[in-house]
């Protein structure tokens, strides 16, 4: 049989992404399919896992033999040992048979183990022996059997972790990691988001005869700058949710917006501008307005200076301090060195002015600057959102947030 390109393999199994990464999990599985070595697939949960091991069993030698795909995860502790291996007539109770089990069914052909890492430590020395063997013994006999079986196994868990803490033995993991494929979560694939909603919201209207959504300029720039922990599965039932619930086909950023939840752990937003410093960096938004409103409040400041000076020069009063009469102190989470130069009104001739570092008006509000500045910065870009944004050092997301609460 001739190597199919990656592109085919895509088409045929229904992957859609132009990632390299991908691309690469996809190569790893076609090199590996024709051998017998077993396949640990790893990722982040949603993104996908269940194709790989389609396309590593039907590329093999196996692909005319049974496929079986089994949750791990999904099954008692005190079955998942039958299941897997089968058990004697009376062996426990309930057991009114005996019963063959997917090591024995699926001989000759591929088992898919999803969720690997949630197995018993009791069912992972089975699984163990069957691995290196291809022996196994039923639930209830003492007569071994053999097997025939290729196993790919899935997890989304930490495994060296777990073998760290006792949870997975370590036998077991070197055993399965054979060969590693790892599948990239959605949040590196930025490029594939707007294909996949595309996909997705393609099915959707054909399923249900319906016009299919499309996405708008800023909604694609909003989409893909989400981080999405809930991975392809995530996207895929936004897309589903949005298709039978808005009556708009355009689908706008504003729209979008009601869908991304705010608060949910792990489901903060990433700054676009920060994607490809850091993956892992966090960025607190409303610290970053703070930021930007302290910088405003230096040309404020500058000004004050002029007119204090001005107003003294004017009257003829040599006052050797100034404290303003309501003086209210701002606890702020910022290094005050990088401000104290523009915080200080400095001496004039004939007057000795004092520093004031920590001054501000009694009617100063923080939300009434940070709702000021939004609309100059709105303005200044003729009310490109995208550009505002960047222009204030914060995330699009943030600003549609604060531009809904300020009802600008």
């Amino acid at each position: 049989m001739a190597k199919q390109s990656i592109q085919q393999i895509k088409q045929r199994f229904e992957i859609i992404g132009t990632s390299p990464e991908l691309d690469r999990a996809i190569d790893i599985a076609l090199q590996v399919a024709p051998t017998d070595l077993s396949v640990l697939i790893t990722g982040e949960s949603g993104v996908g896992k269940e194709n790989f091991p389609q396309i590593v069993h039907q590329f093999s030698k196996r692909k005319h033999g049974p496929y079986f795909a089994i949750n791990c995860g999904s099954i008692p502790e005190g079955t998942i040992d039958s299941e897997l291996f089968g058990h004697e007539k009376g062996s426990f109770t309930g057991a009114t048979g005996t019963r063959k089990g997917y090591f024995e069914v699926a001989d000759g052909g591929t088992l898919f183990l999803d969720e690997v890492g949630e197995l018993p430590l009791s069912t992972q020395v089975r699984l163990l022996r069957v691995l290196e063997s291809g022996e196994f013994i039923k639930v209830g006999s003492s007569k071994v059997e053999k097997s025939d079986v290729r196993v790919v196994a899935a997890t989304n868990l930490d495994l060296v972790n777990a073998v760290e803490k006792g949870k997975f033995r370590e036998d077991l993991y070197f055993r399965l990691n054979t060969v590693p494929i790892r599948i990239p979560p959605l949040r590196n694939r930025r490029d594939d988001i707007p294909l996949l909603f595309r996909k997705f919201a393609a099915d959707c209207a054909e399923k249900y005869m319906m016009p299919q959504i499309n996405l708008s300029e800023d909604a694609i720039e909003l989409l893909k700058s989400y981080r999405w922990p809930g991975n392809v599965r995530q996207l895929k039932n936004i897309t589903e949710q949005i298709s039978i619930i808005e009556k708009e086909r355009i689908i706008t950023s504003e729209i979008l917006q009601n869908y991304l939840p705010d608060h949910e752990v792990g489901m903060l937003p990433v700054s676009l501008s920060k994607i490809h410093e850091s993956e892992h960096k966090s960025f607190a938004n409303e610290r970053e307005i703070l930021y930007q409103v302290l910088f405003d409040m230096k040309k404020d400041i500058s000004d004050l200076k002029q007119v204090v000076n001005s107003i003294l020069e004017d009257s003829g009063t040599h006052s050797s301090t100034i404290i303003p009469s309501d003086h209210t102190r701002v606890a702020v989470p910022v290094k005050y060195e990088h401000f104290t130069d523009n915080f200080a009104i400095s001496k004039t001739e004939g007057h000795d002015i004092q520093e004031a570092t920590e001054y501000e008006e009694s009617s100063l509000s923080i939300s009434e600057v940070e709702k000021d500045m939004i609309a100059k910065a709105l303005e200044r870009h003729n009310g490109k959102r995208k550009l505002a944004a960047k222009d204030l050092g914060i995330s699009e997301r943030t600003l549609y947030r604060k531009i809904k609460e300020y009802d600008l």
